[in-house]
C-alpha cells in the first residue's frame, strides 16, 4: 500500500492570515502530518486579504478555468498555489474575482456580512472537491476546518459518493469555538437544491442559516468530530453528543505538537475503512 492520502479544507491558514487558534492549527497540523509520512494537500480560498505579490502565489493553468454552477449560473474557477518553504508544504487557493474580490474577507467596506456569502462557501467547497477529482487524487482523509467547509461533508456523501475517487474517504469536521454574527441569504436552501441529487430533507437544518446551523449540518455528514476550543456553542456540544460518532478533544499545545493524536485519530478511521468497523471515541 502506497501513503495514506489525507485533504485538509481550511478556513484560516497562517500566514496568509492572521494568527488564530484555527490559522496555526491549518498551518502546523498538515506540516506534521506531512512530516509522518502522510500525502498532504492543503486547500483554502483565496480571500481578498491574501497579498498575492508577498506569498508569491500564482496559477495553476492546468486545473484552472473550469466552470462551476452556482444558483444556476457559471463562475470561473481560478486555482492558485503557494508555499510555505520553511515547511515544504504547498497550499492551493480557490479563487474567483467576484466572490472574492480584493482587499476583502467577510464583510464590504462598511462592515457588513457580504450577502453573498453562502454562494462563496457552495463555490469553495465545490471548487475544492472538483479540483480533487482533476487531480485524480484519492484521499483517504478529508479534515474540515471552518464554517466556510461546512458543506463538503455534505457534498462527499450526497454528491460524490459514487465517485471511485471518495470510495473509502472518512471525513473529518472540526467544530471551533468561533462563529459569526448574523445569517447567510434565506435562499439558501434554494441554492444547494439546483443540485437534483440533494432534496429539502438533506438540508432542512438550514432553514435558518446560521452559524449553528452549518455546524450541525458538517456534524450530521461527517464521519468523526473534533472539538477544538474552549467556548464552543453549548447546543453544538450537545448535538455532537447526541451523533454518536468518533469524537476528539483538541489536545492544545503549539506548532503542531499535537498532531500525534491527530494520527492516531486518523489511523482510528482508516482502520474503520480497512477492517468494517470501529470503536466510539468519548
Amino acid at each position: 500500500m502506497g501513503k495514506k492520502k489525507v485533504l485538509f479544507v481550511s478556513q484560516e491558514i497562517y500566514p496568509y492570515l492572521p494568527e488564530t487558534e484555527m490559522s496555526l492549527i491549518g498551518r502546523h497540523l498538515p506540516q506534521k502530518i506531512q512530516e509522518d509520512d502522510k500525502d498532504v494537500r492543503i486547500f483554502m480560498p483565496r480571500f481578498g486579504v491574501i497579498n498575492e505579490r508577498r506569498h508569491q502565489l500564482h496559477e495553476v493553468i492546468r486545473l484552472s478555468r473550469m466552470n462551476l454552477i452556482v444558483d444556476d449560473f457559471d463562475h470561473q474557477l481560478i486555482i492558485k498555489v503557494g508555499s510555505i518553504q520553511s515547511a515544504r508544504m504547498q497550499v492551493y487557493f480557490i479563487d474567483n474575482e467576484d466572490y472574492f474580490p480584493k482587499k476583502k474577507h467577510f464583510h464590504d467596506e462598511n462592515g457588513e456580512f457580504f450577502s453573498y456569502n453562502d454562494e462563496r462557501m457552495i463555490f469553495f467547497c465545490k471548487g475544492v472537491i472538483e479540483t480533487v477529482r482533476k487531480l485524480g487524487w484519492s484521499p483517504d482523509i478529508i479534515h474540515c476546518h471552518g464554517w466556510i467547509s461546512s458543506l463538503v461533508p455534505l457534498y462527499i456523501n450526497k454528491l460524490y459518493n459514487e465517485d471511485p475517487l471518495f470510495s473509502k474517504v472518512k471525513v473529518i469536521y472540526s467544530a471551533y469555538d468561533t462563529d459569526f454574527k448574523g445569517e447567510l441569504s434565506n435562499n439558501i436552501i434554494e441554492k444547494l437544491l439546483f443540485e437534483s441529487r440533494l432534496n429539502e430533507k438533506d438540508i432542512e437544518v438550514l432553514k435558518k442559516p446560521d452559524c449553528l446551523s452549518l455546524n450541525k449540518l458538517a456534524i450530521d455528514y461527517a464521519d468523526a468530530i473534533i472539538k477544538v476550543g474552549n467556548k464552543i456553542d453549548k447546543r453544538i456540544l450537545k448535538h455532537i453528543d447526541a451523533c454518536k460518532k468518533p469524537v476528539m478533544i483538541h489536545p492544545g499545545g503549539e506548532d503542531g505538537e499535537y498532531a500525534r493524536e491527530y494520527a492516531s485519530f486518523y489511523e482510528e478511521l482508516y482502520e474503520d475503512v480497512e477492517e468494517g468497523e470501529l470503536e466510539l471515541t468519548d
